[in-house]
């Protein structure tokens, strides 16, 4: 319950700074004003309202789906590293939007967001199989070292498909490294309320997954369908990955953060972890993404480089104090 609290905190005073900090300064009274009593003509309402609230309402869906996807796939593969930004899957989804739009000549964003889903859908379970998970023979190197190739792999063909387009540049800079600038163009709503299906699927599926911790054997002993259970976590990781990649790009390293933080202050109760996921991954990406805002103001750095930036040396961490078995 403290850690709950605790995470809540964090959400609250990123939102906060999030709204507050900019090329204009606001106080929590402007905010308020804004909302309340909103001018047109005030600039800083307007700043407030129509792109920085946007840009909150993207962070909070990427945040909260990228650490619960983070959560999901650590629990499914007893791996720490495990992380659908670093293994791929969101560079799947990327790269199904970015072929898509080419390919249907559409650039509408609604239509777009829906294309991230069946991306997202065939790395997951790409990364798992070449990972060994349908074997039930996931090793922690493994696992990473076919996630790496995957998403490299991918992030490349992004890349190529990219650069054949006028406005290649833009284009290139959001589905290489997620950003949550212009989040007002991006289909929120919606996309919302696919991370939440998303959520009530993890939740649903909590118990199960837990039991998969006790290896696949004991699992099958205790009348668990290992399959099911497998097909329902990738399906949690690709809406909620979807959804965060329709809204603010790829963003590595943020789903391999969020997830020990969470074990932390919620305990080993799966059900606690994913909403303590939820907050602190949507506070992470708006503390990251308001000091992309201040690192070089006026200018910004984007989110996604941002968390790369504190990601990396978290991902080096880890891998040290892993203790490899002899499977990898």
């Amino acid at each position: 319950m403290k850690g709950a609290i605790a995470a809540a905190l964090l959400l609250a005073a990123a939102m906060l700074l999030s709204l507050c900090v900019g090329v204009r300064p606001a106080t929590p009274l402007d905010l308020w004003c804004a909302f309340a009593a909103f001018d047109p003509t005030d600039p800083l309402h307007t700043a407030i309202r129509l792109i920085r609230w946007p840009r909150l309402c993207a962070g909070l869906i990427a945040g909260a789906g990228l650490g619960m996807a983070g959560s999901v796939m650590q629990s499914l593969t007893r791996n720490p590293l495990a992380d659908p930004g670093l293994l791929g899957v969101g560079a799947g989804a990327a790269l199904s939007v970015v072929a898509g739009s080419l390919l249907f000549l559409r650039a509408d964003s609604g239509f777009l967001s829906l294309l991230a889903f069946p991306g997202a859908a065939i790395a997951s379970v790409a990364v798992f199989a070449l990972g060994g998970g349908l074997r039930g023979d996931v090793g922690p190197v493994r696992l990473v070292l076919a996630g790496a190739a995957l998403n490299a792999l991918l992030l490349s063909v992004v890349s190529a498909v990219v650069l054949t387009r006028s406005d290649s540049l833009e284009i290139f800079r959001f589905w290489v490294n997620g950003s949550l600038a212009q989040a007002g163009e991006r289909p929120l709503g919606p996309m919302a309320l696919v991370a939440l299906c998303g959520a009530a699927l993890a939740f649903a599926a909590a118990p199960r997954l837990e039991t998969l911790a006790l290896g696949n054997a004991l699992a099958r002993g205790l009348g668990t369908r290992v399959l099911s259970v497998q097909a329902t976590a990738l399906a949690v990781v690709t809406l909620t990955t979807g959804a965060a990649v329709a809204v603010a790009g790829p963003i590595a390293f943020l789903g391999l953060m969020v997830p020990p933080i969470a074990r932390r202050l919620a305990g080993h109760s799966l059900r606690g972890e994913l909403a303590v996921s939820a907050l602190v991954g949507g506070g992470i990406l708006l503390v990251a993404d308001t000091a992309g805002r201040l690192v070089i103001a006026p200018a910004e750095v984007r989110v996604g480089l941002m968390t790369a930036l504190v990601g990396g040396p978290v991902f080096v961490l880890i891998a040290r104090r892993l203790r490899m078995g002899p499977q990898t």
